[in-house]
């Protein structure tokens, strides 16, 4: 399971020694354009060759335009919103839990989603998605 978060970046020890609060930054100010549906915003806290994953290892994404492209027709949905439940830091990881309301097929719901995020350069590096069950209203 530490493979899977483990990067080949000389810098680490640099980013494993960044205060919580710089680590946690990128992560904070996407989910507040990600809530106000701003997607230039949401991805200047992307890397240009950022990859976004489906927890452990499919790969959904890789590069900004690829991220930019799924968040484009995501923020098409009237009723987005992702409400942080809690947020730990650890190194250059950043792990969150959300509870994400949208507009799925069958209706309106929500979904907990455990968001992890690997933090590069004051840039979200990496990303990993491990989504529940929806739950209809």
């Amino acid at each position: 399971m530490i493979g899977l978060f483990s990067t080949a970046n000389p810098d680490l020890a640099n980013d494993m020694n960044q205060p919580n609060s710089d680590v946690t930054l990128p992560v904070q100010m996407q989910l507040e354009a990600y809530n106000a549906k701003d997607i230039d915003a949401f991805m200047q806290w992307w890397a240009d060759d950022c990859e976004y994953y489906q927890f452990p290892s499919t790969l959904l994404a890789k590069g900004a335009l690829e991220i930019r492209d799924r968040h484009v027709a995501r923020f098409r949905e009237p009723n987005l919103f992702g409400k942080l439940i809690s947020r730990m830091a650890v190194g250059n990881l950043v792990i969150d839990q959300e509870i994400v309301i949208r507009n799925f097929p069958e209706g309106r719901g929500e979904v907990d989603v455990i968001c992890i995020y690997e933090i590069e350069n004051g840039k979200i590096a990496k990303a990993w998605f491990k989504i529940g069950t929806p739950r209809l209203d």
